[in-house]
């Protein structure tokens, strides 16, 4: 089979090499893929001249190439209806329905949805006016606020709101995301640990894939503006079994319950952000698609065939899958500009240096973003250029070799940016594991 994924960062890199593993996959196409993902793999095929959003574009490249699914993992795409698009001309498509996938696209719409089947959601409310806004964060309590456009802004349209007056300003910053944010929500700021979970799902069934912790800030200590996501790691020991046991009873049945009861059964990949507080798990958003760089560290665990799975669930046979994973720990460190995710214009051009050395050290994988390459030169074009991904038994083996092969990696001119913190916390749990284990 001949198979298309659309899209040009990490997540997209990681789904290609997913489906070139299955021995039933000739051929990968990517539209546009980047300067790194056609760069190791015989099987993966980039077509840069066609933009992500040139649906016609896209049309005449499955023609070209007979290509037989079509992966949509991008949130615009998906919210642009390329699904349905796709299943209207004829081809076996993977992902959520336009209708479906307005559980992402439409932050105010989901909230409703949450709150109409009793899902568990910090307190919010939804706004169009400025003025009303503001109103109501003065007769507020002082106190940490969320303020989030309502529409897609690549994972940027949440902004923490330290007190009044940030509040104030962040409503007045929502101008500056245009349709996206001209609805926007204000909620209450939940405190505990954050996961993102994720399921496949066909429309009725559904199996959860792995969890895993994605850090967002720009900056270690998770300091600075948020980010499409800085690291990740995967398994994830921040949920206990018991707890996945209430997710799945109190999230995961009833929303696929309500999707179908709303007419738009949910098919594709579920993405559950969720907050651990004191008072229970609480959902941040649901996203429509594989997170990015959740994706780099869950996709290369699973050993199941990942053609298989995805036919599946487009054929609503989900169950007739055993899905398994290798155990290992990943970690995922993402590579960015100097100044990402505001001003990194400067580093554009910028040549990198060591790439390849890294991707030939054990145990590591690295997924091109923002990159382009001019024989076997790369180049930075983009905030985040790439995600190295380590493997190991233990989450102190992964981020041993994750920091040491970054260290053989530079950008011209000093212009590599990454945290250094990234698994803290799974390290902090796994030692004080240990030494509870040695008192007891």
């Amino acid at each position: 089979m001949n198979i298309l994924v659309i899209g040009s960062n990490g997540r997209e890199h990681a789904l290609a090499e997913a489906y070139a593993k299955s021995k039933k996959v000739n051929n990968v196409v990517m539209t546009p893929g980047n300067g790194l993902t056609d760069f190791t793999n015989k099987k993966i095929k980039n077509y840069p001249s066609v933009a992500m959003m040139d649906f016609d574009g896209i049309v005449n490249v499955c023609k070209k190439e007979k290509i037989d699914l079509v992966d949509v993992p991008q949130d615009d795409i998906i919210g642009q209806g390329f699904v349905d698009k796709f299943k209207k001309l004829g081809f076996q498509t993977f992902g959520p329905t336009q209708k479906a996938s307005q559980i992402e696209w439409d932050k105010k719409w989901a909230r409703a949805f949450m709150v109409k089947y009793n899902l568990p959601v910090p307190h919010f409310k939804s706004f169009t006016n400025h003025k009303e806004a503001e109103k109501y964060v003065h007769s507020l309590d002082e106190q940490v606020l969320y303020v989030k456009a309502s529409g897609l802004i690549g994972g940027k349209g949440a902004i923490r709101a330290e007190n009044k007056k940030e509040a104030v300003a962040a409503i007045r910053q929502m101008a500056e995301f245009g349709k996206a944010g001209e609805t926007f929500l204000i909620e209450e700021c939940l405190v505990g640990e954050e996961f993102s979970l994720f399921a496949m799902c066909d429309g009725k069934n559904y199996q959860i894939v792995s969890v895993a912790q994605d850090h967002k800030t720009v900056y270690e200590c998770d300091k600075g503006p948020n980010t499409g996501g800085m690291g990740c790691v995967a398994p994830a020991g921040v949920l206990t079994a018991a707890e996945i046991a209430i997710i799945e009873a109190k999230i995961l049945r009833p929303f696929m319950v309500g999707m179908e009861q709303e007419k738009r059964p949910y098919s594709g990949v579920l993405y559950l952000g969720g907050m651990l507080t004191k008072n229970g798990v609480k959902i941040i958003e649901f996203n429509a698609r594989w997170g990015d760089p959740e994706a780099e560290v869950i996709l290369p665990s699973i050993t199941t065939d990942y053609l298989s799975i995805a036919e599946a669930v487009t054929m609503k046979q989900l169950n007739n899958v055993a899905m398994k994973l290798d155990g290992k720990v990943r970690i995922s460190i993402a590579g960015c500009s100097r100044g990402y995710p505001t001003d990194y214009s400067a580093v554009k051009g910028k040549e990198i240096f060591g790439l390849e050395a890294a991707m030939k050290l054990p145990g590591i994988s690295i997924y091109g973003a923002g990159i382009k390459r001019e024989g076997r030169r790369f180049f930075a074009n983009g905030g985040r250029i790439f995600h190295l991904v380590a493997e190991g038994e233990t989450i102190v083996q992964a981020r041993v070799r994750a920091y040491g092969a970054m260290a053989t990696i530079q950008v011209e001119g000093n212009n590599l940016h990454y945290r250094t913190d990234i698994g803290w916390r799974d390290v902090m749990r796994m030692y004080s594991n240990k030494n509870t284990a040695n008192t007891s």
